[in-house]
């Protein structure tokens, strides 16, 4: 902690150098040799001076501090984008300040954020899945280096690093198929964020790929929540032909259809596999454990991070998308179907390259 008192022209006299000099050393703007640097830094430590981020941005001058926008601190997902933002901040030498942007969505409430926002820090990241198109066009128009993670719901001309959805989701299906599930239900979330649409789209074009039509009974509606997945695999286990595999768009609606298997007195795997996506601690942690897919949190938030200091640095992004692909997790909530049934599409029985990074569960 900063003594009281202690001023940068404390730190240049012990130093040994001027003041300006010891500004030069301590901000990394202008030539200071590395000895001065050391010695500069050196006598920081010893008086408990630290440079304040707040008098470097009236200066119009690099805070070393990088934002990161949230709205919703209860998900398990955002909290492991901001663990994974921390420890790639820390690597580069900056400071990382979350901001919880809950009840800041509104129109007209963006502009606000962004202009209380400006300059408090050098970039800013957004983990802001369900941002609103009002809150997304101010952002646009913002000067400040921005990069979105996990964005999904629309296009937009800010840079964007996010995991793949279609392609994981398509493979966990085909998972299901190739272990004879014929009957294979699927539990959307809101269509808020685009995520779920994406899930679902995977879904229908695994099926459609084994020949397999689509039944709409076996699509049902979730909202990301434990209890919509309990209704809903409620209601599919309810039906004349109950499913033999249930595909839900997150993990904590997959383990509310895995209660609602259990009400019926049904075994998972054997009577109903189940697989989930996100790789929640509570999935690994589940009798038997989830199945699910994640995407690589710890790589993306390296990405952002190196993309969002090109920004700030006046450098050319990468490419203004940049997409992970998802890991699949097999897991023990998934098994053979207990009655296979034959492919209807002959040609489908081709084994069909997978595009997510399969890992033991």
């Amino acid at each position: 902690m900063k003594k009281a008192g202690v001023t940068l022209v404390d730190v240049a006299k012990l130093a040994g150098v001027s003041v300006m000099t010891a500004s030069r050393a301590m901000s990394g703007e202008g030539y200071a040799s590395e000895e001065t640097k050391a010695k500069v830094q050196a006598a920081a430590k010893q008086l408990g001076y630290a440079p304040n981020a707040l008098a470097r941005m009236m200066k119009g001058g690099k805070t070393n501090v990088i934002g990161v926008v949230v709205n919703d601190l209860s998900s398990a997902v955002v909290n492991a984008f901001v663990t994974a933002l921390s420890e790639e901040v820390r690597k580069v030498e900056m400071d990382m300040f979350i901001y919880n942007s809950l009840g800041d969505m509104g129109d007209g409430k963006g502009k606000r954020v962004s202009q209380m926002l400006h300059g408090l820090w050098d970039g800013l990241l957004y983990v802001l899945p369900r941002m609103t198109d009002d809150y997304l066009a101010t952002l646009e128009k913002s000067t400040s280096p921005i990069v979105l993670i996990n964005y999904f719901r629309q296009e937009t001309t800010l840079p964007v690093v996010r995991g793949d959805n279609v392609n994981g989701a398509h493979d966990a299906v085909s998972h299901l198929i190739d272990l004879g599930h014929r009957r294979i239900a699927f539990v959307r979330g809101t269509a808020y964020t685009g995520q779920s649409d994406l899930r679902e789209r995977g879904y229908a074009a695994a099926l459609a790929d084994a020949g397999i039509a689509l039944d709409p009974a076996l699509v049902r509606q979730g909202d990301f929540h434990e209890l919509s997945g309990l209704e809903a695999g409620r209601q599919l286990m309810a039906l004349p032909e109950p499913p033999t595999a249930i595909f839900a768009a997150s993990d904590t609606m997959a383990l509310g259809c895995m209660n609602a298997v259990r009400e019926k007195g049904l075994s998972i795997p054997h009577d109903v596999s189940i697989v989930g996506f996100d790789d929640i601690p509570a999935a690994a942690m589940a009798q038997p454990p989830l199945t699910t897919l994640r995407h690589p949190f710890q790589a993306m938030a390296q990405a952002a991070v190196q993309e969002l200091l090109r920004r700030i640095r006046g450098e050319p992004g990468r490419r203004h998308r940049i997409e992970f692909p998802s890991e699949f997790l097999v897991r023990g909530s998934v098994g053979p179907a207990a009655i296979p049934a034959p492919a209807t599409n002959p040609e489908a029985a081709a084994p069909k390259r997978s595009r997510s990074r399969r890992v033991a569960g």
